[in-house]
C-alpha cells in the first residue's frame, strides 16, 4: 500500500467533535492562537453539517473561511476519507471504547497520526494490540490521553528526571505526584467514559483486572515491575508531610507513564516507581478529609456498578457529555501538581506543574490542541506507532505547553 506523503495533504489537523463542548473549545483556541491560513491549515468535523455551519457561525468572522467535513464515527467510508486528507486527527468523540475504534482504524490504514482524551485504559490496551503493528508500517502516530489525563504527570515526569539526569548525572528511583489544588469540574465526557468503564468491566472480568494491573498497557512480555496496585486509602506521606487520599486518575496517569518508560528503553532503571495521590493536610483534619474523599469516591463507584443507580447518576447528578461550565468558570480554574522524586542517594528532586484554566476543560482544550498541532508540524523522532505523550513528543511539547497552553514545569529547592 502507498501512504500519500503528509506535505501532500490539505490540512494539517482536522478537529473531529467539533459540534461537542470540548471541541468547540478545540477549534476556539485553534482560531486564536494560529489562525486560518499557511500557519496551520485546519479543519472541522462531526455527523451533522448543520451543527458544523453553526459552531463555525460562532466561531465569527474570522472563521468564514474554515472548511467542513462530515463524517460520522460509524461510517468507514467517511472517516478513511477525513483520514486521507490530512496529517493529524484530533477527536473529542467520546467515549472512545463506544465512538473511536473505527476511526482510529482509519487513521492507522492511512498513515495519519491521531490524538484524542481518551482515558479508557481497556480500550487503549485494545487499540495498541489492534493497531502496533500497521501503524508502526504506515507511520501512523497514534496518541491517547493527551489532555488533563495524562499530559501534565507524563511530560511531568520527563521534566523532572531530565533536570535530574542534567543536574546529577543519574535518575530519580522514583517519583511521586500530588495534586495539591485544583479548581473545575469533571467533564462530561469524562464522566460518561468513567461510567461507561465500570460497565463493561462489570460484564467482563479481563477488562477489570485490565484496569487493576499497574503495568497493563506495557508492551507485551513487559508487564511487571515493583509498583503495585494504585493508593486505594488514606494514607500519611512523610515526603510531603501530608496525608494523601486516592486520585480518581491515578488509574490511567500511572499506567501512562509507565508505558512511557518502556517505550524509551527503560532510562531510569527496570526498578523505576512512580505513583499519584492527593494532598488532604494535616492532622486530624487533613486525614478527616482523606477520609471523605475515600467515602465519597467509593460510594460513586459502587452507585455507578449498578444500571438503576448508574441511571440516576447519569441523568440526575453528573455533567452529561456536551455539557461543561461557562467562560468565566473556566478562566477562574487552575490545578497545581507536585512532584518529589528521589535519587539514588536518597536526596531529592521537586518539582511543580500547574494550569491556568480547569483542568477538565479549559486547560484540556489547550493541551489537546498542542498535541495536534506539535504532531502536524514538529521533527519528531519517532515512527508510527501506539504512542504516549512523552515517548513521542516530550521535547517539543512542553515547550508548546509553556510558551502557548499556560503550563508550567518548574523545578522547586
Amino acid at each position: 500500500m502507498t501512504i500519500e506523503t503528509h506535505n501532500e495533504r490539505a490540512f494539517d489537523v482536522i478537529v473531529h467533535g467539533a459540534t461537542g463542548f470540548t471541541g468547540k473549545l478545540v477549534a476556539e483556541y485553534l482560531l486564536r492562537q494560529y489562525g486560518l491560513g499557511d500557519r496551520l491549515r485546519w479543519a472541522i468535523a462531526g455527523r451533522s453539517e448543520m451543527k458544523l455551519q453553526q459552531v463555525r457561525d460562532e466561531l465569527g468572522v474570522d472563521a468564514a473561511g474554515l472548511e467542513i467535513i462530515v463524517a460520522d464515527s460509524f461510517d468507514n467510508v467517511a472517516l478513511q476519507s477525513l483520514a486521507s486528507q490530512t496529517r493529524v486527527v484530533l477527536t473529542t468523540v467520546g467515549p472512545y471504547a463506544l465512538y473511536g475504534s473505527d476511526l482510529v482504524a482509519a487513521c492507522v490504514k492511512e498513515g495519519t497520526h491521531y490524538c484524542d482524551l481518551a482515558g479508557e485504559v481497556h480500550w487503549i490496551r485494545k487499540m495498541i494490540d489492534l493497531h502496533q503493528d500497521n501503524a508502526a508500517q504506515t507511520g501512523a502516530r497514534i496518541v491517547h490521553c493527551c489532555g488533563f489525563d495524562s499530559v501534565p504527570m507524563d511530560i511531568g515526569v520527563w521534566f523532572l528526571q531530565d533536570a535530574a539526569h542534567k543536574k546529577t548525572g543519574t535518575y530519580c528511583e522514583s517519583i511521586s505526584l500530588f495534586v495539591k489544588a485544583t479548581k473545575g469540574t469533571a467533564s462530561g465526557g469524562t464522566l460518561a467514559s468513567m461510567m461507561n468503564l465500570i460497565k463493561e468491566s462489570r460484564k467482563d472480568r479481563t477488562i477489570a483486572r485490565t484496569l487493576i494491573h499497574p503495568y497493563s498497557l506495557n508492551p507485551e512480555g513487559e508487564r511487571d515491575g515493583p509498583d503495585t496496585r494504585d493508593q486505594q486509602n488514606v494514607v500519611y506521606r512523610e515526603d510531603a508531610k501530608s496525608w494523601t487520599a486516592p486520585f480518581i486518575m491515578a488509574g490511567v496517569n500511572t499506567k501512562v507513564v509507565r508505558r512511557s518508560h518502556a517505550l524509551a528503553g527503560y532510562p531510569y532503571g527496570r526498578n523505576f516507581r512512580y505513583d499519584e495521590s492527593v494532598l488532604t493536610g494535616h492532622g486530624l483534619l487533613g486525614w478527616l478529609k482523606g477520609t471523605i474523599m475515600v467515602a465519597a469516591l467509593g460510594a460513586l463507584v459502587f452507585l455507578a456498578s449498578f444500571t438503576p443507580s448508574r441511571n440516576l447518576l447519569q441523568r440526575f447528578v453528573l455533567a452529561k457529555p456536551g455539557e461543561g461550565p461557562d467562560r468565566e468558570l473556566q478562566k477562574q480554574g487552575f490545578f497545581n501538581l507536585i512532584q518529589i522524586g528521589v535519587l539514588p542517594d536518597g536526596t531529592t528532586m521537586r518539582g511543580r506543574i500547574t494550569g491556568d484554566q480547569d483542568p477538565g476543560y479549559g486547560s484540556t482544550s489547550k493541551m489537546l490542541s498542542e498535541c495536534a498541532v506539535c504532531l502536524a508540524k514538529d521533527e519528531l523522532d519517532s515512527g508510527g506507532g501506539v504512542w504516549t505523550p512523552a515517548a513521542v513528543m516530550a521535547k517539543p511539547l512542553i515547550g508548546r505547553l509553556r510558551n502557548n497552553a499556560g503550563l508550567s514545569f518548574e523545578l522547586r529547592d
